[in-house]
């Protein structure tokens, strides 16, 4: 009999965000994979659970893999989890999932909490759909081209961003946006958690005076319909998708829905 790879949410920071339906599959299950083992057996030792560890960490997660396919194989249950909050989701566990599903066992989602759903429940934007980008490119240069390509995003855009780096893309940020509004979420149910509002400009200038530790997630509201660009910048967007292997029409196309332009005025324009 084959066994079932459960994917189970654990708190983010607060230990008492967990479901009681979690507690109760890391109690039964044979064998918990998770991301470190040091920070799982604060959350388990805190519930008074006692269960073998695989430690799946990003370095080893395709080998470990095997480790936890080897288990379900067998006919032992798996509990995954990591560090905080949902596997796979822009966390490691994605690859185990996906291998589980692969060979055919079934895997049962264990929902909990998630940075994600928190900063989006609190954040007061406008959330009929929104577009999730995980973390920025590290490289600068990679960053920028991400952030001009989401300035044309009508929706909602969240992503994470490490503390090292937050300063530098919410600058970045500014620069291909500076009017954009934005919530930006510190240490999500933790001791020092803060939020800051307000537009990307404005969020750049008050974060720089503000001490930047821990996890972030930074939350960009829909793009305002009026905020069309001037006939130069909007020139430019169309240069930039060309350089990028776009045709003209297709790069005015995008453009000109983006910014509630002409598609004709802005492509006749494109050609002089």
């Amino acid at each position: 009999m084959k066994g079932t790879l459960y994917v189970v949410a654990t708190p983010i920071g607060n230990l008492k965000d967990i479901t009681l339906r979690a507690l109760e599959v890391l109690k039964e299950v044979d064998v918990i994979a998770c991301e470190d083992t040091r920070r799982a057996q604060k959350l388990l030792t805190h519930y008074g659970i006692k269960k073998p560890l695989i430690s799946y960490w990003s370095g080893r997660e395709k080998l470990k893999a095997q480790e936890v396919l080897e288990r379900l194989r067998a006919g032992q249950d798996v509990a995954l989890i990591s560090d905080a909050g949902t596997p796979g989701v822009s966390d490691p566990g994605a690859l185990l999932v996906s291998e589980a599903v692969q060979e055919g066992f079934e895997v049962v989602p264990v929902p909990g909490p998630s940075a994600l759903m928190a900063a989006l429940s609190a954040s007061g934007l406008a959330l009929r759909e929104f577009v999730f980008v995980g973390f920025l490119p590290s490289r600068r240069t990679e960053r920028l081209k991400v952030l001009r390509e989401l300035a044309l995003e009508r929706r909602p855009v969240v992503f994470y961003e490490a503390p090292h780096r937050l300063l530098q893309s919410l600058q970045d940020a500014a620069q291909c946006m500076p009017q954009r509004q934005a919530v930006v979420f510190k240490e999500l149910t933790k001791l020092f958690e803060a939020s800051w509002r307000g537009c990307l400009q404005e969020l750049a200038r008050r974060l720089s005076s503000e001490p930047v530790a821990g996890e972030y997630v930074v939350l960009l509201g829909e793009r305002p319909k009026e905020a069309g660009p001037a006939p130069e910048e909007a020139l430019q967007e169309v240069r930039s998708l060309m350089q990028r292997g776009l045709g003209r029409k297709e790069a005015v196309k995008k453009v000109a829905q983006a910014y509630g332009l002409s598609k004709k005025e802005l492509y006749e324009r494109s050609l002089q």
